[in-house]
């Protein structure tokens, strides 16, 4: 599964990757300080700060809309949603404002900053694609009212999104919410809530003390979803093309705006099976 696991941790690509690369940058440029200059210790925390602040405040911006309704959305980094290219300028323009007596310091800044960014494209070439596993067949599960339910046999033909969840876990429980009202006010996906390994007594009480009201609640006792998707932690979301294969997976807590995306890159996906390119003077189809 498209997922970093380390001991007890499971991290998204993307964010292990921030991670790492942070971790080397503030490493190399502390050898720089000991080296060169002590004052490349501290400007590396403040280009570091720079860098997340001007992600976070390009990815808001970005989706002013949405955060307008709730603003203290913008807070919770740990949904994911940077700009990468927005943290790279306030960045620099902080290197910049830091050395502007001393332009020749600056060039310091270079082989820490290069060797952070190819760190991180090396991990997201390492971890990039998602295998097309195509829905669960021969289990047969029950939603949440009772009724049978064959995951490929109900869900192909349709962009579909699956949410892998349970309510011991506080992601899941942070993002549940948002993903009901999406479930709600959509009709791009149909999004189905796959609960793993708990009893219909205790998703009941827990979606009635929470006023949630969720249409496609599908139990997993056993969580045969998680271990077909070979998911190392929950929750996980799959988006699912029409035609029953898994397109892209995200590990971890989700943004409303990684869930939009998501299910927008999946009706792109669907125009483009439906309208396949074609030549107008032919009339033959490329590729």
């Amino acid at each position: 599964m498209n997922a970093v696991v380390i001991g007890p941790f499971v991290f998204a690509p993307d964010r292990f990757a921030a991670i790492l690369a942070i971790a080397v940058f503030l490493f190399l440029s502390a050898i720089l300080a000991r080296k060169v200059d002590e004052r490349f210790s501290s400007w590396a925390w403040g280009a570091a700060v720079s860098f997340i602040v001007g992600a976070r405040i390009g990815h808001v911006l970005q989706h002013a809309g949405s955060f307008l309704a709730e603003p203290l959305r913008a807070f919770y980094i740990w949904q994911g949603g940077f700009m990468i290219e927005a943290g790279v300028v306030l960045a620099i323009a902080y290197t910049l404002f830091r050395f502007r007596r001393e332009l020749k310091l600056a060039a310091w800044t270079i082989p820490p900053s290069a060797a952070s960014a190819y760190v991180a494209f090396f991990v997201l070439q390492l971890t990039a694609g998602t295998p097309a596993t195509p829905l669960p067949t021969g289990n047969m599960y029950r939603t949440l009212a009772g009724e049978q339910f064959q995951p490929a046999a109900e869900l192909t033909g349709q962009p579909v999104v699956i949410n892998l969840w349970a309510t011991w876990c506080p992601p899941c429980r942070r993002e549940m919410p948002m993903m009901a009202d999406v479930a709600a006010n959509t009709d791009d996906a149909q999004l189905v809530f796959v609960n793993q390994g708990e009893g219909q007594e205790i998703i009941e009480r827990y979606l009635t003390a929470e006023n949630l009201d969720l249409e496609h609640v599908i139990l997993d006792g056993l969580g045969e979803f998680g271990r077909h998707y070979e998911v190392p932690g929950l929750p996980a979301t799959f988006f699912i093309g029409s035609d029953g294969m898994l397109q892209s997976v995200h590990m971890g807590e989700i943004s409303r705006e990684g869930l939009l995306a998501g299910i927008a890159a999946l009706q792109d996906d669907q125009t483009d099976a439906a309208d396949p390119p074609s030549n107008a003077s032919t009339g033959e189809v490329d590729g």
